[in-house]
């Protein structure tokens, strides 16, 4: 058996092993963020549905050949704005970011990324106004341009990576081909 003195140990043991993080009973929690609805214009939220205080626009869209690589066939290009209500405009490495999806006329999502407030410096008469291209392999179906509200600047490490760090929220997942918006 152990000797007394390792005995007397073992309950100090097992509160340091609970408080640094590697004991299954420290309660880590990730929660992703329901998806906001997709919109022309959104008010930009926070992973618990809060707005930020940014707003976010696509200003114009259309089909045409990207042209550093035109044999491609038409992308959709786009125009997009962000409005600061009062907020400071970098929240995050690159300011606030929301995703921008092609969408056909049933509001299918044909192609999706993120675009990030920092990505708009346009002409010195609207310098929060920046443009993206995205490829769809339909570009004839695509009916606009759509905004999902949910921020996406901020991915927190999950309780998987770190157990320490108590997981928390996540923003959804960006849309994918097909999803429904």
């Amino acid at each position: 058996m152990f000797p007394a003195r390792v005995r007397a140990g073992a309950p100090l043991a097992v509160v340091i092993l609970a408080l640094s993080g590697c004991s299954s009973l420290w309660g880590c929690t990730d929660t992703t963020a329901k998806r906001g609805e997709a919109g022309v214009r959104v008010q930009v939220e926070d992973t618990s549905g809060q707005p930020l205080g940014v707003t976010a626009e696509v200003v114009d869209w259309r089909l045409e050949p990207h042209p550093q690589v035109p044999s491609r066939g038409d992308r959709v290009h786009f125009h997009f704005h962000f409005r600061f209500g009062g907020v400071d405009e970098v929240s995050g490495i690159h300011g606030p970011a929301v995703d921008a999806c092609a969408v056909d006329k049933e509001r299918v999502a044909l192609g999706c990324q993120t675009v990030y407030s920092s990505q708009a410096f346009g002409p010195a008469d609207d310098p929060l106004t920046g443009d993206d291209w995205l490829a769809v392999e339909h570009p004839e179906q695509v009916a606009g341009v759509l905004l999902i509200p949910n921020d996406q600047s901020y991915h927190g490490r999950t309780c998987e990576q770190d157990i320490k760090d108590v997981g928390g929220p996540h923003p959804p997942e960006t849309p994918r081909r097909g999803d429904q918006l």
